[in-house]
């Protein structure tokens, strides 16, 4: 989904889903050119990494829009309960976690189109039901939350922030 006129006074439904949008794209910028060994770079004392930013947001969607609403997620190789989703392990690829992110956007965006703004779900490890609308503004913040991150460990990689392929250095 991308940014166009109509999604300016699109209903609300859509104007959710395309602000969601807009920061999932931002974040696929944000690994546009790098190589194997950038995306993998630790750029903070925890060891946050670009591709491990990704693999999170994967996780998330998954869990929050699709898992939520009593839909089917993928089997996971990882135990996002032990963070294991903020990591990247030797043996995973870029494209596997892009590819993986992909999928869980794609299983997001049915939840979304296929659920009015009003469904309630229930996440297995929280106490309380929440609607679709909730979800959905809440994955905006965590997804804008992590553009953001990645902004900066972009920038110290190469000095492009920005959430657009236009934006250059200052």
């Amino acid at each position: 989904m991308t940014t166009s006129a109509a999604g300016c006074t699109a209903g609300e439904k859509a104007t959710l889903h395309a602000s969601l949008d807009r920061h999932r794209d931002a974040v696929l910028w944000k690994l546009d050119g790098l190589d194997d060994e950038q995306l993998r770079r630790p750029m903070t004392p925890t060891g946050t990494t670009l591709l491990g930013l990704v693999k999170h947001l994967g996780s998330v969607e998954y869990g929050w829009l699709v898992e939520t609403f009593g839909r089917e997620v993928e089997p996971l190789w990882f135990d996002p309960y032990e963070n294991e989703d903020l990591h990247i392990a030797p043996d995973e690829t870029a494209e596997q976690i892009i590819a993986f992110y992909g999928r869980a956007r794609a299983a997001a965006d049915r939840t979304i189109t296929e659920l009015p703004l009003d469904a309630v779900g229930r996440p297995m490890w929280r106490e309380h039901s929440v609607s679709l609308r909730w979800t959905v503004v809440h994955m905006i913040e965590e997804t804008a939350r992590h553009a953001g991150h990645m902004d900066i460990l972009r920038e110290l990689m190469d000095g492009r922030p920005g959430t657009t392929a236009r934006s250059r250095r200052r």
